[in-house]
């Protein structure tokens, strides 16, 4: 199960630069979690500051 971003993301950007497989890119309003390329680490959760970063 891929990552989610919910709307409380402030595209910050801190979790696209923590994924290890570049699977989050900004998107319109906030930033998005590719489903098939997210291998489902949960670094991007760790770093997010605002809680946005869910699992599915």
């Amino acid at each position: 199960m891929a990552h989610i971003i919910t709307d409380e993301c402030i595209s910050c950007g801190a979790c696209a630069a923590e994924c290890p497989v570049e699977a989050i890119h900004e998107g319109t309003g906030k930033y998005e979690v590719d489903a098939d390329t997210c291998i489902d680490c949960g670094a991007c959760e760790a770093v997010c500051p605002t809680g946005a970063v869910k699992a599915e």
